[in-house]
């Protein structure tokens, strides 16, 4: 069963560059208990989608309902079922941590004692204990964005919006958050994720959907979208940018489609089937032509090999700067 819903969202605005087409005829289904990642690069509409379920924006065209809820029709309603924590953590630096998840407490008229009670088991919860009682402003990256995420839980929504929650964090931090949003789906929690980041997806989400140009691109589990460009790359890191056509035409020989070169001459990769296969008859071939290396190896796809291969473009940097503008002036 579905607790999220999206069919035929569109959202178009002016800009400087002319109209942008921010969403076009956007589809989307999160099952009940279950994590929805929307990957995609700055641009792509993830940030529209959210806000378009968060009740903050209108769509031209489409509908959108959270457990039944017409997102348009009845906003109120559905802003009290629902957590957000935004790309920004959204707390006053001059409070405290314990004061700021209080005052979103009084926000949701929970009551005085009441949010006090339920501020002091999100700061047990989110293991900020020892930090409760200090200025936001004196917090690290990655506590801020733990007390932003405790404040979109202050009510226990049913459904919790993630907008790329860990841009910007270092990897312990971001393994820390990681860790917390397991632990909130364990317990029933709905979560709709965007995120740039593959691992980010890999780690968390039950389905991914690939978002790109407002439109879903394609969907399924991690490892449905990785088959679909290949397992692995096998990279190479040449001694001599001369050697680059015959290493070229040995990568083509051994990878699935064509190889592609770095802009000095010196890196190729190419996808590959079976990696650790692929990789001993590349460097075999490399060795017998007498080609010298500085490295060689293998990685897994990432972010860009996915979306590269499903669009055969990168995010348009205009569209990106374009969409934050407008987004901004719903903040």
């Amino acid at each position: 069963m579905s607790i999220v819903e999206a069919t035929g969202l569109t959202k178009t605005y002016k800009s400087k560059t002319g109209t942008v087409h921010a969403l076009t005829g956007l589809d989307l289904s999160v099952p009940k208990g279950t994590v929805k990642a929307l990957l995609g690069p700055n641009g792509a509409g993830k940030t529209t989608v959210v806000k378009i379920l968060t009740t903050l924006i209108r769509p031209n065209a489409g509908s959108a309902s959270i457990d039944g809820m017409d997102v348009a029709a009845r906003p109120k309603e559905v802003r009290r079922i629902i957590g957000v924590s935004g790309q920004y953590a959204a707390v006053d630096e001059n409070l405290t941590g314990f004061e700021n998840l209080e005052m979103v407490g009084r926000l949701y008229h929970l009551g005085a004692a009441a949010s006090r009670k339920r501020a002091q088991e999100l700061i047990d919860m989110f293991e900020l204990t020892a930090a409760g009682n200090r200025p936001v402003k004196g917090f690290s990256g990655g506590m801020r964005r733990r007390i932003d995420l405790a404040g979109a839980l202050v009510i226990n929504p049913k459904v919790l919006f993630l907008d790329e929650p860990t841009t910007g964090l270092d990897p312990r931090s971001r393994l820390a958050l990681w860790d917390v949003i397991t632990d909130l789906v364990n317990n029933g929690t709905t979560v709709l994720l965007t995120t740039q980041y593959l691992e980010e997806a890999d780690r968390l989400a039950d389905d991914i959907a690939v978002i790109d140009d407002g439109r879903i691109i394609a969907e399924g589990t991690s490892d449905e979208l990785k088959a679909q460009i290949g397992g692995h790359r096998v990279v190479v890191a040449l001694v001599d940018a001369a050697d680059n056509a015959v290493a070229f035409d040995v990568l083509a020989r051994h990878g699935d489609g064509q190889p592609t070169i770095s802009s000095d001459g010196r890196g190729i990769e190419v996808a590959v089937t079976d990696g650790p296969r692929a990789l001993q008859s590349v460097l075999a071939d490399l060795g017998e032509a007498g080609i010298s290396l500085h490295d060689a190896g293998m990685r897994r796809p990432t972010l860009d090999d996915v979306f590269l291969k499903l669009t055969g473009h990168k995010a348009d940097k205009a569209a990106e700067q374009d969409e934050e503008k407008e987004l901004e002036k719903t903040r």
